[in-house]
């Protein structure tokens, strides 16, 4: 069974960072490109930045510079740091599994919340 769990979210001011995490279980990891996708209140899921398995990333427009996506194939593990936050930059995060349209392999998320 796939599992994907994210923490690392939290409520943080406008300039300020954070770093999610996400461990994944059930799967070869390291043999899948990864995906972080958000949803802000009241709106769809929105792609945010993928990982191939060797290790090439890309990012939405509107956060490059500001977010960088990694991962730990030794651990299983997913990350996205977050800096230069903004209000925009508010919703929930949810670690994907692979790099398509299809989101619904996902997990429970991790709320971000920037507010001064």
């Amino acid at each position: 069974e796939v599992q994907l769990v994210e923490s690392g979210g939290g409520l943080v001011q406008p300039g300020g960072s954070l770093r999610l995490s996400c461990v994944a279980s059930g799967f070869a990891f390291s043999s899948y490109p990864m995906t972080w996708v958000r949803q802000a209140p009241g709106k769809g899921l929105e792609w945010v930045s993928s990982i191939a398995n060797g290790g090439n990333t890309y990012y939405v427009d509107s956060v490059k510079g500001r977010f960088t996506i990694s991962r730990d194939n030794a651990k299983n593990t997913l990350y996205l740091e977050l800096n230069s936050l903004k209000s925009e930059d508010t919703a929930m995060y949810y670690c994907v599994k692979g790099a398509t349209t299809d989101w619904s392999t996902r997990g429970q998320g991790t709320q971000v919340t920037v507010s001064s």
